[in-house]
């Protein structure tokens, strides 16, 4: 085709239209070459981004099997610690020995001599009754007695000059016998005004009102002034032994033969009481004893531990959290309790060989647990690493890669890894810069 010949200029008149511009045919090729170019350029970045990936190679396994692609896991040591075996339950702060002060004679309240919630000592005076009528009594039994004792010494001289007047046949035998008859009655006398006159002086004692115990004394329910008597019930005084002090709690049934076997033993069994929210130690002590028998209808047997309480921690009918300490494990082996798995042949770990990075399944026998931790009685050994986190994926043999483990990278285009993903997707970048590119040239060629 020949080119085409540019127009002559010539003049246009005012009132004419201005005929349309027409386009040159190189500006045509142009930009058709640039729309092809276009096309090829996203249809390359298309392929580079939905691209399939490479097929897996032979005997690959998905989820970390033998030759497949290896999975991220956790690792934890096993290593060698004592392990406390224990025993938490609920207790009852109860005091070792509760007394209400009862007066044991009627009279007057004449002296209070303690404050409420006072500590004190055993034999200390807390109050006194109006003791002048128990002195009174005293003097008549004493009188009594003295009156009594007199005529036994009289009897026993008569019955001294019978007895010798007899030897002389000076008197007759009834009378000696008379006189010793006489003898006894007044000597029976005697002993019952002794035991008038103590009775008398043991009262006279109860009117000052001691402490049995020694303890911290409740509040006070009586006044000076009143009239109190043995049998009031609500007595003069309560006293609480607080130190030493006990906890009951309760033990569930299946422990009670490991706890009887270390009582046997001998061994002295530790207790801890915590108060409510198990972060606060409110005293040591030792364990006790155990109840005669098993409640039906918890399941449980009732033990009681004993605590020095020397500083006034533990109250009576507080209640806290106990724990006892039945034995310690000394160089047991333990493993995270994310490490033990279960299947239907039993309990497993997955154990790490690191030079090969691969795992294999360890049947294990467990023993006792902790909130973190769990023993492994048998099957495993310390130093050997096993699987923590993770270990859904896995499988024997499976492939693993470790938090330190660099990266493995794609090789050329055939695998879609880390590496050809990421220079998959630089390509189509590249691709779409270069259509863009080639659109903005063919804009402009096509501008007039």
């Amino acid at each position: 085709m020949p080119p085409l010949e540019p127009l002559p200029d010539t003049p246009t008149p005012a009132d004419a239209t201005a005929p349309p511009v027409r386009k040159p045919r190189s500006r045509i090729w142009a930009t058709g070459l640039a729309m092809l170019l276009l096309a090829a350029l996203v249809a390359l970045a298309w392929w580079l981004t939905h691209r399939p990936p490479a097929e897996p190679a032979a005997g690959a396994r998905p989820g970390g099997g033998r030759g497949g692609q290896s999975t991220t896991v956790g690792v934890a040591t096993a290593r060698k610690a004592d392990v406390p075996i224990t025993v938490e339950a609920l207790g009852t702060v109860t005091p070792a020995a509760t007394v209400t002060v009862r007066p044991q004679v009627s009279g007057v309240l004449q002296q209070v001599l303690f404050k409420e919630g006072q500590l004190v000592r055993k034999g200390q005076l807390l109050a006194t009754i109006d003791p002048r009528q128990f002195e009174m009594a005293l003097m008549q039994a004493t009188g009594q007695r003295q009156r009594d004792e007199a005529q036994l010494e009289n009897a026993r001289l008569t019955l001294q000059r019978y007895q010798t007047l007899l030897t002389q046949d000076s008197i007759a035998r009834q009378d000696v016998d008379t006189q010793a008859a006489l003898v006894r009655q007044l000597e029976g006398t005697a002993t019952t005004n002794r035991a008038n006159e103590g009775t008398a002086r043991l009262n006279l004692g109860y009117s000052r009102i001691v402490a049995p115990i020694a303890g911290r004394v409740g509040l006070r329910v009586v006044d000076i002034g009143n009239v109190v008597s043995a049998g009031d019930a609500n007595g003069i005084a309560v006293i609480t032994q607080t130190a030493p002090i006990d906890v009951e709690f309760s033990l569930p049934q299946d422990r009670v033969p490991e706890l009887q076997a270390r009582m046997a033993s001998g061994a002295v069994l530790p207790v801890t009481a915590l108060d409510r929210t198990r972060s606060t130690v409110v005293g040591e002590g030792r364990f006790g004893t155990l109840d005669n028998q098993v409640d039906t209808q918890t399941g449980t047997v009732r033990a009681k531990a004993r605590f020095a309480n020397a500083k006034e921690a533990l109250f009576p009918n507080q209640f806290v959290n106990v724990r006892l300490l039945l034995q310690t494990l000394e160089g047991a082996v333990v493993v995270p309790v994310a490490a033990l798995r279960n299947s239907s042949k039993g309990e497993f770990v997955y154990v790490l060989d690191e030079a090969a990075r691969t795992v294999a399944t360890r049947p294990v026998k467990r023993g006792p647990a902790t909130d973190e931790t769990v023993v492994i009685a048998s099957g495993l050994q310390a130093g050997e690493k096993v699987i923590t986190e993770g270990a859904d994926r896995l499988k024997d043999g499976g492939r693993v890669t470790l938090p330190g483990d660099a990266p493995a990278s794609g090789a050329g285009g055939g695998r879609r890894g880390p590496a050809g993903a990421a220079s998959g997707a630089s390509g189509a970048r590249a691709g779409r810069d270069a259509a863009s590119g080639a659109h903005r040239r063919a804009s402009d060629a096509a501008a007039p």
